[in-house]
């Protein structure tokens, strides 16, 4: 699924190819294959964790600080939107059991990505002061 700098971004097939290409790497990350999983990456791609201040620069590296974690892992693609160069998945990752929300944010260029940011979050009860508010969420 390579494309080129070349491509119309606006294609709805190309769009079609990202789609596939992003839910790949998320389906791969839950089955454990680490090749498939960082093929997505740009071979000198940067990911971004803000909330820890970590920048990791290249796909080898990228790969290597996620093949070292210690926590059983799945990984559940929640919902998926983009167009052109930039795609937004909603994940739940369960690290030994627990839930955390994840949201990442994949910049593409030549159909790799060159940039992604990662943002995760925990569940927090509602405050009662919006129960009359809300309505229950089940994602």
């Amino acid at each position: 699924m390579t494309r080129t700098a070349s491509d119309d971004r606006d294609d709805p097939a190309d769009e079609a190819a990202t789609r596939a290409q992003i839910a790949e790497h998320w389906t791969a990350s839950e089955l454990g294959d680490i090749d498939t999983e960082h093929a997505i990456y740009a071979p000198d791609a940067i990911l971004d964790y803000p909330q820890s201040g970590e920048r990791f620069r290249g796909r080898s590296t990228i790969a290597a600080q996620r093949g070292g974690h210690p926590a059983d892992r799945h990984f559940e693609l929640i919902r998926l939107v983009g167009a052109g160069d930039v795609w937004v998945s909603e994940c739940v990752i369960t690290y030994d059991g627990v839930p955390t929300r994840s949201v990442s944010i994949m910049e593409f260029d030549s159909g790799l990505v060159t940039h992604e940011t990662q943002y995760f979050a925990d569940p927090f009860p509602a405050p009662a002061s919006r129960a009359a508010l809300a309505e229950p969420h089940s994602r």
